[in-house]
C-alpha cells in the first residue's frame, strides 16, 4: 500500500515537473511578450503542485529523502510521466499542442482526484483544479486562434496536433500501480475519462477548422520509465545544479 500510493504519487506530479521544465525552456522567447509571462506562469503553477505532491511523497517514504531528492536526484528510468509531456518545443504551435493535449486530461483528471479517499491527494486536486482550469482555457484558445489564423497558422497547428496525437492514449493507460489506487479508492480510473477526453478535444479542434487525427497507431511507455529520447536532455539542465552542488534546496 505504502510503496504503490509513493509510486502513484510520482505518477502524478511527474507529468507537472516534466512540463513544467519544458514550458520553463521558453522564458525569454516567447512570440509575444504576454504569451512569454503567461507560459512562464503555467510553468510556475505547475512547479507549485509538483512541490505539494513530492513533500507527501518523502512523507510516505519515510526515509532521508526530500522532496528535492525526489525531483532532482532519480535516474530517467525512475520518471513515470507519460511521453506526451516531454516531447521538445519544436515550434510554438507545438507547444500549445502538447498543452492543449495535456490539459484537456489534467482537468478531467484533478476533477475526481478530487474524491479520493485520501485526503491529501483530494486537497491538492481541490487547490490545482483552479490553476488548472485557467491552463485549458489558454491553451484552448491558442488552439483556435492558430487554426482558424492564416493559412500558415493552421499548417502548423495541424502538423503539431497530428504530430502529438500519438501520445495521447497513454495518458488512460492504467499500470498495476494505478489499477491498486483505484482498487482502494484512492486513485482515479482514467480509462473512464477516455471518451470525454477525445469529445473535448474534437470540439475545441472542430472550432478551430481543424482536423482530428484518425490514426489509430499509438506510443506508450513513459508511465512504465521507458521514455524518448528527449527525456534525458532535459533531465540534464533539470538536475544539473542539485547534483553540481548537493542539498540546494527550492
Amino acid at each position: 500500500m505504502k510503496e504503490n500510493l509513493y509510486n502513484y504519487i510520482l505518477g502524478i506530479a511527474d507529468n507537472s515537473l516534466i512540463l513544467g521544465q519544458r514550458l520553463g525552456e521558453l522564458t525569454g522567447h516567447g512570440p509575444s511578450l504576454e504569451t512569454d509571462i503567461a507560459c512562464t506562469n503555467i510553468s510556475l503553477d505547475l512547479f507549485g503542485q509538483v512541490r505539494s505532491y513530492f513533500q507527501y511523497a518523502a512523507k510516505i517514504a519515510g526515509d532521508d529523502r526530500t522532496e528535492d531528492d525526489i525531483a532532482m536526484l532519480r535516474k530517467e528510468r525512475e520518471y513515470k510521466n507519460v511521453l506526451l509531456v516531454e516531447q521538445p518545443n519544436t515550434n510554438f504551435a507545438y507547444t500549445m499542442a502538447r498543452q492543449f493535449l495535456f490539459d484537456v486530461y489534467h482537468l478531467a483528471f484533478l476533477a475526481e482526484l478530487q474524491k479520493s479517499t485520501d485526503l491529501t491527494l483530494s486537497a491538492i486536486a481541490n487547490k490545482c483544479i483552479k490553476e488548472v482550469s485557467y491552463h485549458e482555457r489558454f491553451s484552448s484558445d491558442w488552439i483556435r486562434r492558430l487554426g482558424d489564423g492564416t493559412e500558415e497558422s493552421k499548417a502548423k497547428m495541424q502538423e503539431a496536433i497530428d504530430g502529438l496525437w500519438t501520445y495521447t492514449d497513454e495518458l488512460f493507460h492504467q499500470t498495476e500501480t494505478d489499477k491498486a489506487m483505484v482498487t482502494e479508492g484512492i486513485g482515479v480510473d482514467v480509462t473512464k475519462l477516455k471518451d470525454t477526453y477525445y469529445t473535448r478535444v474534437s470540439a475545441v479542434l472542430d472550432e478551430s477548422t481543424l482536423e482530428t487525427p484518425e490514426s489509430k497507431w499509438f506510443q506508450k511507455g513513459g508511465k512504465e520509465g521507458i521514455h524518448t529520447e528527449h527525456l534525458g536532455y532535459l533531465l540534464t539542465e533539470l538536475q544539473y545544479m542539485q547534483r553540481t552542488y548537493p542539498n540546494m534546496e527550492w
